[in-house]
């Protein structure tokens, strides 16, 4: 499902353009609510989701070469990378606070609403999403400028390899397979963990409500950080493993944290709205914000292989994994306490792995080395 993405980000000499364009169509079929309950229609619109998501959200890499010079990159990528985060952070609002909880934690909504009223509250929000996909649909086509009328640095001019030629040299770099995994293993649970963090918060008593607010939160110190964190890579250069391994540390600290508080009935930790709110938030900001200085770390390593198609491989790994582990769901949904147990497991693995791997700037040294 992630191929015509790749392909249309490995047309780099083309630009954003056509890529973008494409992928904006494809939303508008994702969120038009003619008929939502039909399930071909639910199906075809979460195929083309899938189609169109990842060309957005591994964009920022080739658009911060693109239009920027070298100590700018990291921080195009981070903010680049961090606005479509945003959205999902609204994503954890808007769903309850403008449809009720079904799930019997707010009883006082529960009671007061029937499905036909909730039926119509999503079909409100599905509209609006599909005004706000028009509205950017109609903005790329007006106006979004392939790439500027100078090249900002020596790599945006380069030449980049093929598009095969590009999937044989990731598929035989054994340090890029390694920091691959590194992203894809806890980026993937943690996606999939944030997607039910209502249903895994239930049994502590924790509404629907408050489980968006955490969810919303996280994201939102995610950004903040990896903004900073960028920010900062930019400014001393080289230190992009060094900022994982810190990133990661307090990732495992947070997850395990978070996981026996909820076994409280074992562990006696004090289980209130505070630690909860708190080992949550935590372990989104230190994930969340690795997302950008993971991107720039790819194509520092791979360089001269296109940023799209890089982004692109680790994006569809950290999908599979995320489908793996609902795929489970499916079947272990009664008790969740395993699932908790997914995330400090994967921060610890992902924290060998980055500890293991021998960084280089590849596409760094041509800029600073080459140009002068």
């Amino acid at each position: 499902m992630q191929g015509p993405p790749l392909v249309l980000l490995s047309l780099a000499p083309q630009g954003l353009r056509a890529g973008l364009i494409i992928a904006s169509f494809f939303f508008i079929f994702l969120v038009h609510p003619s008929d939502f309950f039909n399930s071909r229609l639910i199906h075809g619109g979460q195929l083309l989701n899938g189609l169109a998501g990842p060309t957005v959200m591994n964009a920022a890499p080739f658009l911060s070469t693109t239009w920027f010079s070298a100590d700018e990159r990291a921080t195009a990528t981070a903010i680049a990378s961090m606005l479509s985060y945003l959205g999902g952070a609204c994503a954890f609002l808007v769903g309850p606070l403008v449809v009720p909880a079904p799930n019997g934690t707010s009883p006082l909504l529960a009671s007061e609403t029937s499905r036909t009223h909730i039926k119509d509250l999503i079909e409100t929000v599905l509209y609006a999403e599909f005004g706000v996909v028009c509205l950017l649909f109609s903005a790329t086509l007006a106006y979004f400028p392939p790439r500027p009328p100078l090249p900002p640095s020596v790599a945006a001019a380069s030449q980049r390899l093929s598009y095969r030629r590009s999937f044989c040299r990731l598929l035989s770099n054994m340090r890029f397979l390694m920091i691959a995994l590194a992203y894809a293993i806890p980026l993937g649970v943690f996606a999939g963990w944030s997607g039910v963090l209502d249903l895994i918060l239930t049994p502590v008593h924790v509404s629907q409500v408050d489980a968006g607010w955490i969810g919303f939160w996280s994201i939102v110190g995610g950004c903040v950080v990896g903004i900073a964190m960028a920010r900062f890579a930019d400014f001393i250069r080289g230190m992009l493993k060094l900022i994982l391994l810190l990133l990661f540390s307090g990732a495992t600290l947070s997850s395990t944290w978070f996981t026996l508080t909820c076994l409280n009935s074992i562990t006696h930790l004090p289980l209130t709205t505070v630690t909860l709110y708190a080992s949550c938030i935590l372990l989104g900001v230190f994930l969340n914000s690795s997302i950008p200085i993971f991107f720039e770390l790819f194509v520092e390593t791979v360089y001269p292989v296109p940023e799209g198609i890089t982004c692109g491989v680790v994006t569809f790994l950290s999908n599979m994994f995320m489908g793996v582990l609902l795929f489970f769901l499916t079947f272990y949904h009664t008790e969740l306490s395993w699932f908790n147990w997914c995330l400090p497991g994967s921060c610890l693995l992902s924290l060998l792995l980055i500890l293991c791997f021998r960084e280089s700037y590849d596409r760094l040294y041509l800029d600073v080395v080459v140009s002068v």
